[in-house]
């Protein structure tokens, strides 16, 4: 009982809560499909991303923030 309350709250606090304000990308190719390397990344080990375009793997990647569309 305990630990599912647990697991819940930690899910929010590690979850980003402008997450679709911004967009990721890979700083070699500017490709979004860049991915966490490893579900335990962030956890026990420092972040460390891949990307499958162009092969890149490492700690740095681009986040941009998304445009608003006609809301000006």
């Amino acid at each position: 009982m305990i630990t599912e309350w647990v697991r819940r709250t930690l899910r929010r606090i590690r979850t980003p809560r402008s997450s679709s304000k911004r967009l990721i990308v890979c700083p070699r190719c500017g490709s979004s499909k860049i991915k966490l390397t490893s579900k335990f990344d962030a956890w026990l080990t420092p972040k460390k991303y891949f990307c499958p375009d162009c092969g890149y793997v490492g700690p740095v990647v681009l986040e941009i923030e998304r445009e608003k569309n006609g809301e000006d």
